[in-house]
């Protein structure tokens, strides 16, 4: 087994979800700058910033809470490679202030929070499987969070519960698809700096305070994201599936 270099995606291709910045454009970067050739997609207007190759990028704007997006822009990714390897989904919104306790949360917010965070990977993994089946194989990077290992304080009980649900679907969906040379892996991180984020400047302390509580007293960057996630996609880890990759400064070590 050669090692991994993040060069080994020549004539390979396919889809990552929540491509419109932070981690899921620095994945789809790493994959277009190995040589994937990557349709990205997100609700959001095309980022700039999408590297220029040797790789091919196509940007779609869209919904991936909706099958009829999802349908067309796993068919568009199939077409625009000729084939389909990788799904990755950074998918996933976190609204403070509004995502609170299930007992006072407004269903109708929980089941947005659900639709867009954990409902999106279902999508696109239903229509990816097919696709790499019929190439045979492929790999699958979905993004979780350590708030699938935890509660909070501070409730955040929409975003908590679909974190944790897309770590058990990732998992199921590595045990479902062995047999097919399907792998899929999840990430855990924690508090890495994206738009996200941006909400602790509001909160007293801000960052300081944050970053205080994170062993290595820093957050983490979005190419701190990419890096393991184009190892997990990559031949290198042509033996791991099932398995949650933790990252997060070693925040869930302490007591």
């Amino acid at each position: 087994m050669k090692p991994f270099t993040g060069r080994d995606f020549a004539n390979r291709g396919g889809l990552v979800a929540g491509a419109g910045g932070g981690m899921g454009l620095a994945i789809a970067n790493g994959l277009i700058e190995g040589g994937a050739d990557i349709v990205l997609a997100d609700i959001k207007p095309e980022p700039e910033g999408i590297a220029e190759g040797p790789g091919r990028a196509l940007y779609l704007e869209g919904d991936l809470s909706d099958e009829g997006f999802v349908r067309a822009a796993v068919a568009r990714a199939r077409d625009h490679a000729g084939r389909f390897d990788y799904l990755v989904n950074t998918v996933g919104v976190w609204w403070g202030g509004r995502d609170v306790s299930v007992v006072d949360i407004e269903p109708d917010l929980w089941r947005r929070v659900l639709e867009i965070n954990l409902d999106s990977m279902m999508l696109t993994a239903r229509h990816a499987v097919p696709m790499m089946r019929a190439n045979g194989g492929g790999a699958m990077v979905l993004i979780s969070s350590i708030q699938a290992l935890r509660g909070d304080a501070v409730a955040q009980d929409a975003y908590g519960a679909s974190k944790g649900a897309i770590r058990a679907l990732s998992k199921s969906l590595a045990i479902q698809f062995a047999a097919d040379n399907i792998r899929c892996n999840s990430i855990l991180p924690g508090y890495i700096w994206t738009e996200m984020m941006h909400r602790v400047d509001g909160e007293p302390g801000g960052r300081e305070n944050k970053q205080n509580i994170i062993p290595l007293k820093r957050f983490g960057t979005v190419a701190e994201i990419a890096g393991p996630s184009l190892f997990l996609l990559s031949d290198a880890a042509s033996f791991i599936t099932g398995t949650e990759l933790i990252i997060d400064g070693g925040t869930t070590a302490l007591p």
